[in-house]
């Protein structure tokens, strides 16, 4: 595999992270790297303009960026040229080394894609094979670059999120078992179509050698494992929240089983553990949110296809630490919980995240940078949550039309643009006051979940929750969890 490098020139487009981890392992192959990047000084080609008038720097193949969409003038041009365009993922699949102590094959990887849940689901995966005594790593979207964790020989395993941008320009990927969480609008802009967004997201299934994992409640999911050209003998695998019938795994009371591997499927569920075994992600009422159980049973049967025994997925979803800006309660304030949930970044994502409450008890912050997108369907399924809303960010008509049009008696309060700290201080006093005039005894959450990107006015997701919960914390708060950075993720 290293000698096809040897003595090609290679452009990698775009110095993020997984740019730069491209170019370093390709180097040590023998490529000749060339790069472009037109906000990092040291590229060797900052002017695309040049670079596509001219030969493309002579490259017999460019590695391009998930941030570049395929209309992006470089990508075109090297079409339009016959020059292969990969991604950072299918580089890396191409580059595997084999591991140690596993017969000269590399690490097998277990994929997830979706609109929503890949980071949760990933990390829960993660757990469950750590449990199970794996040498596991959690790549991709999330945390170690895929290209450098794949020529590592001390990994045993691969548990690897893949945004659709990352699997738009990947073609020979043929991991052990793949997943689509779930499809719903997002990154339009990038795609052009949900049709070719849906299409990027299937593009995990194809060459899936033991088992396509997907949602039992989303037929998008389902069709795309129909369409997806698998390995002779892969299966599919839904989750469900109901009671699983054969070839799925699901809920029986606060059980989560398996009839998706089980020997004795046909007439017995496998337990795999319960809802107590989730209890750390369990909102301010208790409860585990119904898409955290899809999540768990995703990462089960995924880790199910790998191998794995019963009780580590027991073991590894106990160990599961919840991400940071994903449902977590970041203090009290006269009994009402507040709550960053500023991973939420869509609309599918924002619906799940108020689902998780009770009628009439959440005052919810939201907006952002909506991305095109449209909020009738989330405020149509969701308005029996609200108690009142607070709009943010620059882009807060899409928003507040959609409330106007299905939910005109819940309160609205806009806060206008403007600096980071004090548009946040305000919304979370405007969020209390609102708060404030619910009847005694009824219990109200205000709900950090913006169905909006958080570039208009904030460095990330990351930051957005932070200054929410320094919000919080400013009002005399109890009981704040302390807050880790994250990256803004692509889906």
């Amino acid at each position: 595999m290293d000698a096809r490098f040897d003595g090609r020139t290679v452009l990698v487009a775009g110095l993020g992270v997984s740019g730069r981890a491209a170019a370093q392992v390709l180097a040590d192959r023998g490529a000749r790297v060339v790069t472009f990047d037109d906000r990092a000084d040291e590229a060797d080609h900052r002017d695309v303009d040049a670079l596509v008038a001219g030969d493309l720097a002579g490259a017999d193949l460019v590695v391009a960026s998930p941030g570049m969409p395929p209309h992006h003038p470089l990508l075109a041009a090297a079409r339009e040229r016959g020059v292969p365009v990969w991604s950072e993922v299918e580089l890396a699949w191409q580059v595997r080394v084999p591991r140690d102590g596993g017969g000269g094959e590399p690490a097998p990887w277990l994929a997830v894609t979706g609109t929503n849940g890949k980071t949760t689901t990933v990390g829960m995966l993660e757990s469950i094979l750590r449990a199970a005594g794996r040498r596991v790593l959690a790549v991709g979207n999330v945390g170690t670059p895929v290209v450098l964790a794949a020529v590592d020989p001390q990994v045993d395993v691969l548990a690897v999120e893949l945004s659709s941008f990352q699997l738009h320009h990947t073609s020979s990927m043929s991991p052990q078992a793949s997943a689509v969480l779930n499809v719903a609008p997002d990154h339009l802009d990038w795609h052009g179509s949900l049709e070719d967004y849906a299409q990027a997201k299937g593009r995990i299934y194809e060459r899936t050698q033991v088992a396509c994992v997907y949602s039992a409640s989303d037929p998008v999911t389902e069709e795309l494992v129909r369409e997806a050209d698998v390995v002779d003998g892969a299966v599919a695998v839904g989750f469900t929240l109901g009671t699983p019938s054969v070839g799925q795994v699901g809920l029986v009371d606060d059980v989560l089983v398996d009839r998706g591997f089980a020997r004795l499927r046909h007439t017995h569920a496998a337990e795999l553990g319960t809802l107590a075994d989730l209890a750390q992600l369990a909102g301010p009422g208790g409860v585990v949110p119904p898409h955290v159980v899809r999540n768990a049973l995703a990462a089960a049967a995924l880790a199910l296809a790998h191998g794995v025994e019963p009780v580590h997925v027991r073991d590894g979803l106990r160990a599961f630490a919840p991400g940071a800006h994903r449902i977590v309660t970041v203090g009290h304030v006269d009994g009402v919980a507040y709550v960053d949930d500023s991973k939420a970044t869509n609309a599918h994502a924002a619906s799940a995240s108020l689902a998780a409450f009770g009628e009439g008890s959440v005052v919810w912050v939201a907006g952002g940078l909506a991305k095109g997108a449209s909020f009738d369907e989330l405020v149509r399924a969701r308005r029996d949550r609200l108690r009142a809303v607070v709009l943010i960010g620059v882009d807060r008509a899409p928003l507040r039309d959609a409330l106007a049009r299905h939910a005109p008696d819940v309160p609205v309060i806009e806060v206008p643009a403007g600096e980071t700290e004090p548009v946040m201080t305000r919304a979370v006093q405007e969020a209390r006051r609102l708060a404030a005039g619910a009847p005694a005894g009824v219990p109200v959450t205000v709900l950090l979940a913006p169905a909006s990107a958080s570039m208009d006015q904030f460095a990330s997701y990351a930051a957005r929750g932070d200054a929410f919960a320094a919000a919080v914390r400013a009002l005399g708060a109890d009981g704040v969890t302390p807050r880790e950075d994250a990256p803004e993720a692509g889906s």
